[in-house]
């Protein structure tokens, strides 16, 4: 759980980043290990952020879903620059997938061409050509025409689990300020980094 002294200055940044003219504030890049040992990066929105951690939304059976099946522990870094002081927040957990209600109700909230093409992509494995991702959408709007698409089974959120959160704040000539907070024997710890 994360403490409030750390929620707060969370929430703070991601509203300010809101407010700003940062085209995508809610950009998360989340990193992965496989099971070579090799570390994989991309992009994801990021979209709850709570008490309990981070949320992310996915295909269970992508790259990024098998990695952290086979290693929980990820990596999360936010990059808001267009703040008056820009930031940068580093997160280090373990991801968990989240419930089937919280799921099936971000779900019900995407458009319906989104859920749709959770329905028609195979995320992360090899497209012969973008004729069969259209054949396959348009099967798929087929398939739920005048109905509610459902959550597909292998679709829904990861919450990841802080052990580590680390703000970083842009100061001139380099001198930059950075906070990190670790969660040892219990409890958060709070410390500054040189920069």
């Amino acid at each position: 759980m994360l403490n409030q002294e750390i929620l707060d200055t969370l929430r703070r940044l991601f509203e300010a980043a809101q407010c700003s003219s940062d085209p995508e504030p809610a950009a998360m890049c989340v990193s992965t290990v496989g099971a070579d040992g090799r570390v994989s990066a991309r992009m994801v929105l990021l979209k709850h952020l709570d008490e309990r951690g981070l949320c992310f939304f996915t295909h269970y059976e992508s790259e990024k879903g098998a990695q952290i099946a086979e290693h929980p522990q990820v990596a999360l870094t936010l990059h808001w620059k267009h703040l008056k002081t820009p930031a940068q927040v580093r997160v280090e957990g373990r991801a968990e997938k989240m419930g089937a209600e919280e799921s099936d109700a971000y779900f019900a909230s995407r458009a319906r061409l989104s859920q749709i093409g959770a329905w028609a992509s195979r995320q992360s494995q090899t497209l012969p050509d973008r004729a069969t991702l259209t054949e396959r959408v348009a099967r798929r709007e087929r398939e739920f025409e005048g109905r509610e698409v459902p959550r597909p089974p292998y679709w829904g959120g990861y919450r990841v689990i802080p052990s580590m959160v680390e703000f970083w704040y842009a100061h001139e000539h380099r001198l930059n300020e950075r906070i990190r907070w670790d969660w040892i024997d219990g409890e958060w710890r709070k410390r500054l980094l040189y920069p």
